[in-house]
């Protein structure tokens, strides 16, 4: 297939993805389909840049159909909740980095990933700990071939654990890696879902912050003052915004629908974006140890969140 004739069939399949009749796993599994059907990704720089601006926005979108006093409860409760397993997190996830000897920023931006927010986090600590491209393909093939898994896998497991509404929306929020993954999970398990997921999974991508400003001073002590940029999630302030003006002006409800399905619908291209953008080199990049790492973390951090959340220790 020649080149011209990939884009065009990259952007026939977007299309096909943003026209609201695909589900967030299929357009996903899509976008993986896509990836390795064709040889060499078409658009691959446009696509990433695409996928990140898309998510973005379809995020603050989706707080139109959010009541601001739900996101600030939940706000507060995952913001708690995600502090401990963070922190778990991070220790875990360097002993076990350790344990397997696997390189040691790679092993940090495994373990970020994992505790924080996906992809996002990489992304954001990466230049702050100066990570070398092959370490942050490496982090990102490992953590974005789980997050693919728990999109279609968690919707299966809380439906055949009975969990309710809240209990699968925060499970998601505190086991799913990125945004855009937990907000497909919830939003395949309902409305309530949704809700409390995204609005956890924000307040866990908030750690992004004080994460990359710690790393950054730990590096400019390292390197003798020099200093790194540290990336700010302003997204997430954007959606809180949106909340507050669903629940400021209700006379606009109608308005609020579509921008919110909008917002679904943005959400699922975002997903077939990030699906082709996997590619075989990736894959082979990843190597055995630094995704055994990432197997074992998110094995522990997605039982014991779903263990307390079963036994009513955390909760809304």
């Amino acid at each position: 297939m020649k080149s011209f004739d990939k884009k065009i069939a990259f952007l026939l399949c977007l299309l096909i993805a943003g026209s609201g009749f695909l589900t967030p796993p299929i357009a996903l599994v899509g976008g993986v389909v896509f990836a390795f059907l064709v040889a060499e990704h078409p658009m691959r720089a446009e696509s990433a840049r695409l996928s990140k601006v898309l998510l973005q926005a379809s995020v603050v979108l989706l707080g139109f159909g959010m009541d601001v006093h739900q996101v600030a409860r939940a706000g507060r409760a995952g913001f708690a909740y995600t502090a401990i397993g963070l922190a778990c997190a991070l220790l875990l996830g360097t002993l076990i980095g350790k344990l397997l000897r696997v390189a040691g920023r790679a092993s940090f931006l495994i373990t970020v990933g994992t505790a924080i927010c996906g992809g996002s986090a990489i992304a954001a600590v990466a230049p702050v700990l100066e990570a070398t491209e092959e370490e942050i393909s490496v982090a990102m093939g490992t953590v974005f071939l789980l997050n693919s898994i728990a999109l279609v896998l968690f919707p299966l497991i809380g439906h055949a654990l009975g969990l309710g509404q809240t209990q699968f929306g925060l499970w998601a929020a505190l086991a799913i890696h990125d945004t855009s993954s937990v907000v497909g999970a919830g939003a395949a398990y309902g409305a309530q879902a949704l809700a409390v997921g995204t609005t956890v999974k924000l307040a866990r991508a908030l750690w992004i912050v004080p994460v990359s400003l710690v790393t950054a001073a730990v590096v400019a002590r390292k390197n003798k003052g020099a200093k790194a940029k540290v990336a700010v999630p302003w997204f997430i302030g954007l959606f809180c915004v949106a909340a507050a003006i669903h629940t400021l002006l209700p006379a606009f409800g109608h308005a609020f629908t579509v921008l919110t399905s909008i917002g679904k619908t943005g959400l699922t291209a975002t997903l077939f974006l990030i699906g082709s953008g996997l590619s075989k080199e990736t894959l082979r990049k990843v190597g055995a140890r630094p995704l055994v790492q990432g197997v074992v973390l998110w094995l522990i951090v997605a039982t014991c969140s779903l263990a307390a959340i079963r036994a009513g220790w955390i909760a809304l």
